[in-house]
């Protein structure tokens, strides 16, 4: 690494060096600098000068110190042990940085990103003679319990004939797997580790429709603002109002197949949380730890801020190399307002022109270079895979006019805005259904209907209409008092009040609500609107309202959310005829 020398520092600002006297360097390149070989890149040519951004403390940096070129873009390491590992920014495992410099991390310590002496039983699916395209799949290694690693013969190769291929058996990721022949007659091999620049998106097919939603489990999110499987959503809310709470219960029990969640210059004491809970929790569908599905890349708001700039790239890479494998990949960033901090800081260190609020005028395309990386692809092998983004945003004081705010709704077609006065209420999830919206509503509509008989758009509908009206009537309550209600926009009140405390608010520690099915939502939200037509109904025939908020059913209602299992729906169908039966009763009563 040490013997090409590309230039020698002249200046250091903070995270920010210029070079001088260079000789071959190139943009983007990873460059090592000084004695202690701290890791950098190369931001700007000009001049004979570099700018040089290096993602360790620059602490002790001199001019004079040289700065050697390693020929490579910024880059990660892709091959099975991945999963289950936990890196900085710049995927540096942090149990190996632990061990080796404590809990502090020592500058210029480097290992692999993932180990090159594991041994992994591979399993070849393509035989000599053979012949191969790129992203194509040369055989599998188990990677966890639940995850089979495919390893893809390598983007640069368009087209080959396989010359020799190995037996099945255990191998490390650096042993030569594969031999293959390209048209030009030149051999190359191929073993199971791939590097890949973090800044460059990975080829695919092509990019499909959405239509699948990403199943969560939360009920405010799947039922009244789905987000699709390849879709991108944004998470904005002040200090306390539950974002990072949010990002954690879709980590453990949405449907995606793997979890990338980047902890982007977060508190130490959030990421501590993640870190001990995750490994402990079991996954719902397979019985194992969530640990078996999850990469954590964990970049504290201590830790070097140029390397938070980087972790949201190392993220997304690691995230469409396993969506190249057919996955359906999660992507948990928290929080991109911190990414967009240090891109503010680094531009000020480069004293470049300064746009809103300090932010430097390409923010907003480096957010949309961020978002445009998720979608539902046919990748080169020609299988389907999708990589999913959910955003954290934190706006400084929970102003959502804020540009990171801003700039990310342009590039979202989710938003799932968090409202503090529900947060203070301790109403979880904090989501507002007045200020979020999902554009998905139209591409998931006919995933929904196949899987709720047809109802799910029109009872959708249907309550987004009375939680529109009981904004209306709350704005009349607090002139005159409910008492100058009739009783008809009055139930539409206690309704509306039913279906929050019911449906839309959600109990993570509690074993049956933490989790709700998709069969177990359309039934829920179907009862609420049963009971809203059958008392609308019978209040129509001169019943009073508080006859029928008294009855039995009504209160099994308000509880069926902590009470019926995902097992047991046929007790909501129950439910149901006896709350119509109860209702058709006391009308019959005032009728006669």
């Amino acid at each position: 690494m040490k013997e090409r020398i590309i230039g020698r520092v002249k200046r250091v600002n903070g995270p920010i060096l210029i070079v001088k006297d260079i000789k071959d360097a190139m943009m983007m390149e990873m460059v090592r600098i000084g004695e202690q070989q701290l890791v950098g890149e190369v931001v700007k040519l000009y001049d004979g000068l570099a700018t040089v951004q290096v993602y360790e403390d620059a602490t002790g940096i001199c001019p004079g110190d040289n700065v050697y070129g390693s020929g490579m873009s910024l880059s990660v390491e892709l091959a099975p042990g991945l999963i289950g590992t936990i890196y900085d920014g710049i995927q540096r495992p942090l149990e190996q940085l632990m061990a080796a410099s404590g809990a502090f991390i020592s500058r210029g310590l480097t290992f692999d990103a993932v180990s090159h002496q594991t041994r992994w039983g591979f399993t070849p699916s393509v035989e000599v003679g053979a012949t191969v395209t790129a992203g194509q799949i040369l055989g599998s290694v188990q990677e966890t319990s639940r995850i089979e690693h495919r390893i893809l013969v390598p983007v640069h190769i368009k087209s080959a004939v396989i010359s020799e291929i190995v037996e099945p058996g255990d191998y490390t990721i650096e042993d030569v797997l594969a031999t293959v022949v390209l048209p030009s007659g030149h051999q190359e091999t191929i073993c199971m580790l791939q590097r890949w620049p973090i800044r460059l998106p990975r080829p695919v097919g092509k990019r499909l429709a959405l239509k699948q939603p990403l199943i969560t489990g939360l009920r405010v999110i799947d039922t009244l603002f789905p987000l699709a499987k390849g879709g991108t959503v944004a998470i904005p809310g002040g200090f306390g109002t539950g974002k990072t709470m949010t990002q954690h219960s879709i980590a453990q029990w949405c449907d995606a197949d793997i979890i990338v969640y980047i902890g982007c210059g977060e508190r130490g004491n959030e990421m501590t949380d993640v870190l001990k809970e995750f490994p402990l929790l079991i996954d719902p569908r397979t019985g194992h730890s969530l640990m078996e599905r999850t990469i954590l890349i964990a970049n504290t708001s201590n830790m070097p801020v140029s390397a938070r700039e980087a972790s949201i790239y190392t993220g997304i890479t690691m995230a469409e190399y396993y969506r190249d494998q057919g996955y359906h990949v999660a992507i948990m960033a928290d929080s991109t307002s911190r990414w967009a901090e240090a891109l503010r800081e680094l531009s000020g260190r480069m004293e470049e022109m300064p746009a809103e609020e300090g932010f430097p005028a390409y923010l907003p395309t480096r957010i949309a270079q961020f978002y445009e990386r998720a979608g539902f692809m046919q990748t080169l092998s020609t299988s389907n895979g999708s990589v999913s983004i959910i955003g954290a945003v934190s706006p400084p004081g929970g102003d959502f006019s804020e540009p990171v705010t801003q700039h990310t709704k342009r590039f979202v077609r989710c938003f799932w805005g968090l409202d503090r006065q529900l947060a203070s209420s301790r109403h979880y999830p904090a989501i507002s259904w007045l200020e979020s919206y999902s554009e998905y509503l139209g591409d998931v509509k006919q995933w929904w209907n196949d899987h709720s008989e047809g109802s799910w758009y029109l009872n959708r509908q249907k309550i987004m209409d009375l939680l529109q009206k009981e904004v209306r009537l709350q704005q009349i309550v607090k002139l005159v008092g409910p008492d100058a209600l009739p009783d008809t926009q009055n139930f539409i009140l206690e309704v509306c009040a039913l279906f929050k405390t019911a449906f839309l608010q959600q109990n993570a520690f509690d074993e049956v609500d933490r989790f709700c099915s998709v069969e177990k939502q359309v039934k829920m939200l179907s009862v609420i609107l049963a009971y809203y037509e059958k008392g609308l109904e019978a209040i129509t025939k001169g019943v009073p309202m508080v006859k029928i908020r008294r009855l039995k059913a009504v209160q099994e209602m308000a509880r069926m959310r902590l009470t019926v299992k995902g097992d047991e729906l046929e007790s909501i169908d129950r439910l149901q005829l006896r709350l119509e039966r109860s209702i058709d009763q006391i009308g019959g009563i005032y009728e006669n």
